[in-house]
């Protein structure tokens, strides 16, 4: 196998580093790739994080696969890109500097605008390569994320990876345009998104399922073997946002995970100066996949969204 110049033969673990551009102090950056060889034949697994800089514990997680060497398998090949947008990770930024969207710029290109490069030397040179990835990602600014895995389950191979991988949560999720995942899957290549915890903070339980379900992948691809206590996963097909009703302070009294019941109060909006204060309720049954952790919102701001 070799990977931007760099040979790596059967066995070998090796670092390859793929040049991006440079910052405006004319200092080069280049994304790190981890490659570990088997000795034995076997699938090739992408494992990456960090396409959003601030979603940093998709980020240790990556890490942590690098440091405990669950990525040294006896068969196949595991490559691991622990932080894609460099440049969104030093700036605490989810994107780019000019701010784009690294994950809304693929396939990319050499020419294009930063993102576009960063996802061009993605689909260039590791991409090819592939036959399964896992791309981590946490919720957005303030939303958390219940554990999950989003894919195309109408996929059979997509649905098995998923099922494998056994998060709480495993979700259908359309293919969205220029993404990485609507590349990689008109690439013919088996690809599902983990979600977990929020954007700039750590979550433990978040980041030790998102290791067991490498570990659960690594076993149902026979790549190397791993007893891992299985979890009951619930499937669901849709998701709905429910949106502020009005602006104040939203103070829930439901969790993520929450299985609610239609038009459930699952909360009250209120006002600063003690003026008003409304109920909110569910626009769905269903279970509570996200949900906002700012305390003060705007009328239409998403508030929590429900899988059913």
């Amino acid at each position: 196998m070799k990977i931007a110049g760099i040979k790596i033969a059967k066995g070998q673990t090796k670092q390859v580093r793929l040049a991006v551009a440079k910052l405006t102090s004319g200092v080069k950056i280049d994304i790190p790739v981890f490659v570990s060889r088997g000795i034995n034949d076997g699938p090739v697994l992408l494992l990456m994080a960090g396409l959003h800089g601030d979603e940093i514990n998709s980020v240790d997680v990556i890490r942590t696969i690098i440091d405990k060497e669950i990525n040294r398998v006896k068969s196949g090949t595991v490559v691991c890109v622990p932080i894609l947008n460099v440049f969104g990770f030093i700036n605490f930024s989810r994107e780019v500097p000019d701010g784009k969207d690294v994950n809304r710029s693929f396939p990319g290109h050499s020419e294009g605008s930063l993102a576009s490069q960063i996802a061009y030397q993605l689909s260039k040179h590791i991409l090819p390569h592939c036959d399964y990835i896992i791309d981590f990602h946490t919720g957005g600014k303030s939303r958390f994320n219940i554990p999950q895995t989003r894919s195309v389950l109408s996929n059979l191979d997509c649905k098995e990876l998923a099922d494998a991988f056994n998060a709480p949560f495993t979700l259908h999720s359309n293919l969205i345009p220029k993404t990485l995942r609507e590349t990689a899957f008109n690439q013919d290549k088996t690809i599902i998104v983990y979600e977990g915890g929020e954007s700039l903070r750590f979550d433990k339980v978040a980041h030790d399922i998102a290791v067991s379900g490498i570990k659960k992948v690594l076993n149902f691809l026979s790549m190397q073997e791993f007893d891992e206590l299985k979890l009951k996963s619930i499937t669901k097909y849709k998701r709905k946002w429910l949106r502020a009703p009005t602006s104040g302070f939203f103070h829930p009294i439901v969790k993520v995970g929450d299985k609610l019941k239609f038009k459930q109060v699952i909360g009250t909006i209120s006002g600063p100066y003690a003026d008003y204060q409304n109920n909110c309720y569910s626009n769905k049954e269903g279970y509570i996949i996200t949900l906002n952790n700012n305390p003060m919102v705007n009328r239409g701001d998403a508030i929590m969204q429900i899988a059913y």
